[in-house]
């Protein structure tokens, strides 16, 4: 989790966008791949960027474990899929969290209740939320 809060750091900040990032690890530890907001996109998140690096369909993922600084979204505009979906189509069964969502743009992001309602297994580390919220103080949050 502290290379993704690492992560979230490189974000260009964006007024209208959280600063996040996303490591996926395999079941043996090793890292598959990571990603931060807008990477690559300015309207990229960090788990798909982390997600577009492994090729789909990879059966690593299926026993593997995404840790985001930020919990993923459950909701996009219309041409964007949500992170949460993401997750659930590459089949990765657990997710660690630093920080859930705060209502800033979204007023109610799901994503957490929809992870576990599908049985993929979700982790918080409040412990770690104050260090992903760092990330973000382009945006008032403290």
């Amino acid at each position: 989790m502290r290379r993704a809060i690492g992560l979230a750091a490189l974000c260009p900040p964006a007024a209208g966008a959280y600063s996040v990032g996303a490591v996926i690890v395999a079941e043996d530890g090793t890292e598959l791949a990571s990603g931060f907001s807008r990477e690559a996109d300015p309207r990229e998140h960090a788990e798909e960027a982390a997600l577009a690096k492994v090729p789909t369909g990879d059966p690593r993922l299926t026993t593997a474990t995404i840790y985001s600084s930020l919990e993923p979204c459950s909701q996009r505009s219309a041409d964007r899929t949500p992170c949460t979906q993401r997750i659930l189509e590459a089949g990765i069964p657990r997710v660690v969290i630093a920080w859930r969502e705060p209502p800033l743009f979204v007023a109610n992001c799901v994503g957490a209740e929809q992870l576990a309602e599908a049985g993929v297994d979700v982790v918080e580390l409040p412990e770690l939320a104050k260090a992903a919220r760092a990330a973000n103080s382009h945006l008032g949050l403290s």
